[in-house]
């Protein structure tokens, strides 16, 4: 069992506006993109985020070997609370889930 982010190329995370954040996992190889495909549930990744998982939208890309995750902020982007401006450490939580 390996972290997801030792099987990937590259896991992103960013700002889709001032209310959602996106993580994309770019897998690189078919392999890689079928291994985590069908290794990370959208329950998965919404417990790891611990948000509903029915306010979480999933994308696979099989074409550019990419999964993406979109989820709404848990605060608005620049709020007072906001801990993550730009959204960018989401990604390193989504990269240290096991992988089979």
């Amino acid at each position: 069992m390996a972290n997801l982010g030792a099987i990937v190329e590259k896991v992103r995370s960013k700002n889709a506006g001032p209310f959602w954040l996106t993580i994309d996992i770019f897998c690189g190889t078919p392999r890689a993109f079928t291994q985590i495909r069908d290794g990370l549930s959208t329950e998965r990744v919404a417990k790891v985020f611990a948000v509903p998982p029915e306010t979480l939208k999933r994308f696979e890309i099989p074409s550019l070997n990419v999964l993406k995750f979109s989820l709404p902020r848990p605060e608005t982007q620049g709020a007072v609370a906001d801990r993550d401006m730009h959204g960018a450490s989401w990604a390193a939580l989504l990269s240290e889930v096991k992988i089979n």
